[in-house]
């Protein structure tokens, strides 16, 4: 294992892509803590005392010791909440900012090119986030401006509207959404698959909140030994 602090943008974008894998649970946070992480970034970005705002851990499994460094997707064991909502808000700025670029590096394009897409790539591989079920369908139509299915995510839609609704009441006044999201930090934490047990991790991580069934403790014994081609 190997952790280090980083910028979450910057993480981002270095990163190639992130896999929520099948056994995990689907995107459950609700308008209060998005409205929570909301007020964070607002109140982060508007103070200029505040040199940055801790939102947890991103952990996920990689082949080697080393921090991303290949094209290989990333599967992540803790952190979908945080990666799927901070995904959302820039979806929603994105789409009020248009040709805008009210703070440097944040434009529609530079958006959608950093931290949303991988515009090089083509089908699957073009999105930063992959998740599972419907929320995988919801997200990929809005970031590709598309149709929501008939069958939308919840969560997903809900939590979107909500954002988009918040960013449309800035106006034009942009500079504290943007300047909050780039003074975000996280820790990067990269697993090996030879080295660390991710399925004790990911049972230790989730310990502190709603208790696993062991229908969950046995689905994710398995799934977690599979390649994630086979996890469907």
């Amino acid at each position: 294992m190997r952790a280090t602090e980083a910028k979450f943008l910057d993480f981002l974008q270095k990163s190639p892509q992130f896999v929520i894998p099948i056994y995990q649970r689907t995107y459950s946070w609700t308008k209060r803590e998005c409205r929570q992480l909301w007020d964070d970034i607002i109140r982060t970005g508007s103070d200029l005392d505040i040199s940055a705002h801790f939102v947890g851990s991103i952990v996920y499994i990689e082949e080697s010791l080393y921090q991303v460094s290949s094209q290989s997707p990333l599967l992540v064991i803790d952190g979908q909440q945080r990666l799927t909502t901070i995904t959302l808000i820039l979806e929603a700025l994105a789409r009020q900012l248009r040709d805008n670029e009210p703070v440097p590096g944040f434009s529609a394009k530079k958006l959608r090119s950093y931290y949303l897409l991988n515009p090089l790539e083509d089908g699957e591989r073009r999105f930063k986030l992959l998740l599972t079920q419907t929320d995988k369908t919801s997200l990929l139509a809005l970031t590709q401006q598309k149709s929501l299915p008939a069958e939308p995510s919840m969560r997903i839609t809900e939590n979107f509207n909500f954002f988009q609704k918040q960013v449309k009441n800035l106006d034009t006044n942009f500079s504290a959404l943007c300047n909050g999201l780039a003074k975000l930090v996280l820790v990067d934490v990269a697993l090996s698959r030879d080295q660390d047990n991710p399925q004790t991790i990911f049972e230790s991580m989730n310990s502190t909140g709603r208790a696993l069934s062991q229908a969950d403790l046995i689905r994710n014994f398995i799934l977690m030994r599979l390649d994630p081609t086979h996890q469907a």
